[in-house]
């Protein structure tokens, strides 16, 4: 049950992300979001059933593992880095 809870975690955060994108009125990549969406869901399955101690903490859990994998690859993105001439 909390391996489910996880998920649904992961598939909430998901479904948050889009409707901030299309709020924004930011075109929508459908393959990338399916395929990140998909990724929520199985890392919310196995956070929930690590963190089984409550129902609520496994759906809990499920929606910021993901939270936590965007921001680890957001750490490792390259990002332009400007020298300054002397």
């Amino acid at each position: 049950m909390s391996g489910i809870l996880g998920g649904i975690g992961g598939l909430t955060r998901g479904l948050v992300g889009l409707l901030k994108a299309l709020s924004l009125r930011r075109r929508i990549l459908w393959q990338y979001y399916f395929i990140t969406v998909a990724i929520a869901v199985i890392i919310g399955v196995f956070v929930g059933i690590i963190f089984n101690f409550d129902k609520r903490l496994s759906l809990l859990a499920g929606y910021a593992g993901t939270d936590i994998l965007e921001g680890i690859y957001k750490s490792f993105a390259v990002q332009k880095v400007y020298v300054k001439k002397k």
